[in-house]
């Protein structure tokens, strides 16, 4: 059977299996809600659909959690009996539960809509953004026991968009599968977590204006994963990268944005083509000029490091984490951390926002349930 045909036919067969369960009628799964950590959680459903011939998609299911191997450095994915090709891509994302119960979802159809963007990029086809946000709902209903009591956490999601057709050579693919699925993690920052320590990375293949730097290819995040490798091992936390035309200007860590403080002014590198738009960076953006903060966006000269007063990160799986220090050639910088700093403050309203302890007075959050 054909690879996307194959896992679809899957879907259809493990949804007869969902009904009268009862599972999904539990308020929570067993799990031990205080030490949940990052490590992948089976969770009990996965949302997937396909594109016909003519780029439309499917309306979509749910199946039982399937088998998932994600090898970003090959640009591959396998789901079931699928092969995904070298076309994917991939989003983050997370559902929060408030202090009412209801179940939260933050800005998702910025996360469609940057899907997309990368979609266009990658000449792919690619589920409306309403198609989107109903499937990333789908499974967040089915997998709702698994989402965390308030304060301990979320449940991340994952949607996935891959081409699964046959092609040659650097032919798009002639058909493609959207797969959603997600697994519970607890809130990056914790109190008594650590600070990042962060390395500055001056040798590394990045992509160039024009590539596809500005979208979340899974191909992209090969060398980025063997730079990290190397980091951790040296006893770092992730690696700060530079543009790779001057090596002279930070762009981006890892899989998050990077903010400077310097008195009332913030100020991050611009997305120019090759630095990932990140939500929370937007986001972060947004509610840091409501409190009357200058944000500056903007080429950041590596040496700006050291006038730095605090250092921040931004993404959907740190959120907002404050950085501790920067080394740059065997030069060690290091910053504030802890309360009563800007840091802390956008961190706060950001998560006040997310999970429904603040009011959302710009309509950010989706309640789902």
């Amino acid at each position: 059977m054909h690879g996307t045909k194959a896992a679809v036919s899957v879907v259809e067969e493990h949804v007869s299996e969902m009904v009268g369960t009862g599972r999904e009628d539990e308020e929570y799964a067993d799990v031990d809600w205080d030490n949940l950590g990052f490590s992948l959680v089976r969770t009990d459903y996965m949302f997937a659909t396909r594109s016909s011939g003519e780029g439309n998609f499917e309306q979509g299911c749910l199946s039982r959690y399937g088998n998932i191997e994600l090898n970003p450095a090959a640009g591959i994915l396998n789901y079931g009996q699928a092969k995904a090709s070298k076309h994917g891509l991939i989003e983050g994302m997370k559902a929060y539960r408030g202090e009412n119960g209801r179940v939260l979802l933050f800005r998702p159809e910025l996360n469609a809509m940057r899907m997309k963007k990368g979609a266009e990029r990658m000449c792919m086809h690619s589920p409306s953004v309403q198609q989107f946000i109903e499937g990333v709902k789908q499974t967040v209903l089915a997998n709702r026991r698994w989402v965390p009591p308030p304060g301990k956490g979320s449940l991340y999601l994952r949607p996935l968009l891959f081409g699964s057709g046959a092609s040659l050579g650097l032919s798009a693919a002639s058909e493609f599968t959207f797969l959603v699925f997600g697994s519970p993690v607890q809130n990056y920052f914790k109190e008594g977590t650590s600070a990042l320590d962060l390395y500055v990375e001056e040798v590394i293949p990045r992509a160039y204006i024009g590539g596809s730097g500005g979208v979340k290819a899974i191909s992209n995040y090969g060398p980025v994963l063997e730079v990290m490798r190397r980091a951790k091992a040296r006893g770092f936390s992730d690696v700060l990268y530079l543009d790779a035309e001057t090596k002279k200007n930070i762009e981006e860590v890892s899989a998050s944005n990077i903010f400077l403080v310097k008195g009332n002014t913030i100020v991050t590198p611009a997305t120019n083509g090759t630095i990932l738009g990140g939500i929370t960076r937007k986001s972060v953006i947004e509610i840091a000029i409501d409190l009357g903060y200058k944000v500056e966006e903007r080429v950041v000269p590596v040496e700006e490091l050291k006038e730095a007063e605090e250092v921040f990160c931004t993404g959907t799986a740190t959120g907002v984490v404050s950085v501790g220090s920067i080394t740059y050639q065997n030069t060690r910088t290091e910053y504030k951390v802890g309360d009563g700093l800007v840091t802390q403050q956008l961190r706060s309203i950001l998560v006040g926002i997310q999970t429904g302890s603040i009011q959302d007075t710009k309509n950010w959050v989706l309640e789902i349930d």
